[in-house]
């Protein structure tokens, strides 16, 4: 098999590049290690940047995005009981996020992909890229015991932080950056309506919480929790009475309680691998960096790569020019780096840390009443909440 771009992995950053590449008339196949079912019932975020939303009806995949998804106009934060919003869209000029879950996003890029002429091959085992530093490289992978070849001009590695593309690289080319947190988030999912039409973000005492939904139904609510701990040992009760106790008594008042049907302990790190191109290969997405998910910037963030990525490509076999391919990195890398600083600020702003003393902890409470006066601060927390610009 040949195609212009080999695209490894089907998640959210792959499927994007795929389509955005289709629209362009450049060739494309993704190789996706699962199957469908697999990829498209990850339960992960769940909150779209104005970036992600613009893309999606660009790509006219927006008509369940438009029916189903919740536009929220501002958030809040609790800071010790007391509850303020943040109103994002008057802050911006308009912008604002959407709940619409990463699932639903997959299925909205799956059902269109087969109509549209995306090929994606799933159960593809052992991917490997090959001779990335030639000017033919290739991918390998195995199907039904067969091994398969497949040539290329590029390679896009878009497999999550666990894939094979970003070891491709050599250890003396790629340099990574990382801060691994020393607690979790323990999430469940139940369906209750949720306590807020909006988000709300809890620094308490206790630790963080955060109360978001996935729909007018179902909520999702996170409270933070130690690495050593086991899901064993929260029952819906104990979940419960923590939640409400973190959120305060407004918001608390709120909550409606039920048995949940997941329940999961997530670790929180942040993580980048530089550069994110290098010969042939380019990475996208969690295959390059990771955010914690407090600023809600994962998924969105694999969007303005792919975004990026498919505007250079598109260039170079359309235009005959290669500076957005020579300049891929280095513009993705500004705008991940001002998303790490995003997300590491306000996880640091809303939760509590064992290594930290008194002092600190009166940095936060002083933080928080300064964002809860200021304009100027709320301005500065709601455009990175909404999204930076691709520049």
């Amino acid at each position: 098999m040949r195609t212009q771009v080999a695209i490894i992995g089907a998640g959210p950053a792959g499927l994007f590049l795929a389509h955005l590449l289709r629209r362009a008339g450049v060739d494309a196949v993704v190789l996706e290690r699962r199957d469908r079912a697999y990829v498209e019932g990850r339960v992960r975020a769940g909150v779209l940047e104005q970036v992600t939303v613009d893309l999606m009806h660009r790509l006219d995949l927006g008509g369940r995005l438009r029916a189903e998804g919740m536009v929220h106009t501002g958030t809040n934060i609790v800071a010790d009981g007391q509850l303020f919003r943040i109103d994002m869209a008057e802050l911006t000029g308009g912008s604002t996020v959407t709940v619409y879950g990463q699932q639903e996003v997959m299925k909205d890029l799956f059902d269109a992909a087969e109509p549209r002429g995306v090929t994606v091959i799933f159960d593809a085992e052992d991917v490997a890229p090959h001779d990335i530093d030639s000017a033919r490289p290739y991918v390998t992978w195995r199907q039904d015991g067969v091994e398969r070849r497949l040539d290329c001009d590029f390679i896009a590695g878009c497999d999550g932080y666990h894939g094979i593309s970003r070891a491709a690289i050599p250890a003396d080319v790629l340099k990574t950056f990382e801060r691994v947190y020393p607690f979790g988030w323990l999430g469940v999912l139940a369906d209750v309506p949720p306590c807020d039409h909006e988000l709300i973000y809890s620094n308490h005492e206790r630790g963080f919480a955060l109360a978001s939904m996935r729909s007018p139904t179902r909520s999702r609510y996170y409270v933070q929790c130690g690495l050593g701990e086991r899901i064993e040992d929260w029952s819906d009760d104990r979940f419960w009475d923590e939640l409400c106790l973190r959120l305060g008594d407004e918001a608390a008042g709120r909550v409606t309680r039920g048995a949940s049907f997941e329940k999961s302990i997530a670790p929180l790190r942040s993580f980048v691998g530089e550069p994110m191109r290098h010969g042939r290969l380019f990475l996208a997405g969690d295959a390059a960096h990771i955010v914690p998910p407090t600023g809600a910037k994962g998924m969105n963030l694999a969007v303005s790569d792919v975004v990026m990525l498919a505007e250079a490509l598109t260039e170079h076999y359309l235009d005959g020019s290669d500076a957005g391919i020579d300049g891929y990195s280095a513009r993705a890398l500004a705008r991940v780096w001002k998303a790490e600083r995003f997300s590491w600020w306000f996880t640091g702003l809303t939760h509590r840390f064992p290594d930290r003393d008194g002092f600190d902890r009166k940095m936060q409470v002083a933080e928080l009443a300064y964002i809860r006066g200021s304009r100027a601060a709320q301005l500065t927390l709601a455009e990175n909440y909404v999204g930076l610009p691709l520049v």
